[in-house]
């Protein structure tokens, strides 16, 4: 294998550290599914490296995370491929988008949930549209298409794309700013999956009233010029 250098070693052992408070958090917050699945890929700055690490599963509480590291050839460099969550399938998107660091495949019940009635999840929960202009998550249903392609046609759409739903089971989200970033976002995207699901049987989430977006997205700094301009006009 690849001799990693020091720098590259104390990268991974930070993704280890990450990984396992973001591990614990999604565990103690009940956002992952009982049988315990997910992952990240986590993008090694300046190397053409990637770092992929998965969670042991309830039944191995106490077991050491072991992380692999995959060259963008999806050549194994480091560690063993073997419980380190089989990030070199998301390279595609880490080739395409420098800007994404992290990449999670998880299964979350009410995530999972909309991914079995394959339905996007149209996002009418405040704190997750807070910090994006996506309006809904798709679903991904035709996996004769790998998942990664697929990935990368939305973020063609819309560069703004940072979660798809996996049909039939868990759910794919990336970001830019790190893996404990990412699992908050896993956490608001399975919450707000939840609430609006308990608000079927209440006749379904409703639109946001008016005041909503400007609101949030002044204060993620997503307002723009051009949203004053559209309410200007109304």
């Amino acid at each position: 294998m690849t001799q990693l250098s020091e720098t590259v070693l104390a990268f991974v052992e930070q993704v280890k550290n990450d990984a396992a408070t973001a591990f614990r958090a999604l565990r103690d917050t009940h956002t992952i599914s009982p049988a315990g699945t997910v992952n990240f890929v986590e993008r090694v700055p300046g190397e053409q490296l990637i770092v992929s690490i998965g969670y042991p599963g309830p039944f191995a509480p106490d077991a050491e995370l072991k992380p692999a590291v995959y060259d963008f050839d999806n050549n194994l460099v480091y560690g063993e491929a073997k419980n380190a969550g089989g990030g070199g399938r998301y390279l595609p998107i880490f080739r395409k988008h420098d800007d994404i660091t992290t990449v999670s495949h998880v299964h979350s019940v009410y995530l999972g949930a909309w991914s079995q009635a394959h339905r996007a999840l149209k996002i009418s929960y405040v704190p997750v549209q807070r910090w994006t202009r996506i309006r809904e998550l798709p679903v991904y249903i035709d996996r004769r298409q790998g998942e990664a392609n697929y990935i990368l046609e939305r973020l063609e759409e819309d560069k703004s794309h940072f979660a798809i739903l996996e049909a039939n089971g868990g759910s794919t989200v990336w970001g830019r700013k790190g893996i404990l970033a990412l699992a908050n976002t896993i956490v608001n995207l399975e919450e707000g999956a939840r609430l609006q699901a308990i608000a079927e049987t209440l006749g379904g989430s409703k639109t946001y009233g008016p005041g909503v977006l400007e609101q949030q997205w002044k204060m993620s700094g997503l307002w723009t010029a051009e949203d004053e301009v559209n309410i200007a006009a109304q």
